[in-house]
């Protein structure tokens, strides 16, 4: 049974960070993807990153820059860094593992587990 937890969120000023963390496991292996989505109050859920099992890393264009993904493998672990955000950026952030190991998967249907997701509130 693959389980993934995420941890890490809360409330912050505008312009403030955070740091997310979501561990994995039940996995047999380490050659999965993982990525981190984002469903803010009345809208869609959106692809924030993904980053490949040798630790490629794909951003959506409106997040370059403030956010930053990385993983540690020993650890099976993926962590979001989320540094000067904004009010817009509250949302329920989820992550997710993909068995396209190699790639950047953008699509949630690609994704094959996901987490319960963690609640950042970024106040103005």
């Amino acid at each position: 049974q693959v389980r993934l937890v995420e941890s890490g969120g809360g409330l912050v000023q505008a312009g403030g960070s955070l740091r997310l963390s979501c561990a994995a496991s039940g996995r047999t292996s380490t050659n999965y993807a993982m990525g981190w989505f984002r469903q803010a109050p009345g809208k869609e859920r959106e692809f924030v990153g993904s980053i490949t099992w040798l630790g490629a890393i794909y951003y959506a264009d409106s997040l370059k820059g403030r956010f930053t993904i990385s993983r540690d493998n020993g650890k099976n672990t993926v962590y979001l860094q989320m540094n000067n955000l904004k009010p817009e950026d509250t949302a329920v952030y989820y992550c997710a593992t993909s068995p396209a190991g190699w790639r950047r998967v953008l699509r949630e249907d690609e994704y094959d587990y996901w987490g319960q997701g963690t609640q950042v509130t970024v106040s103005s």
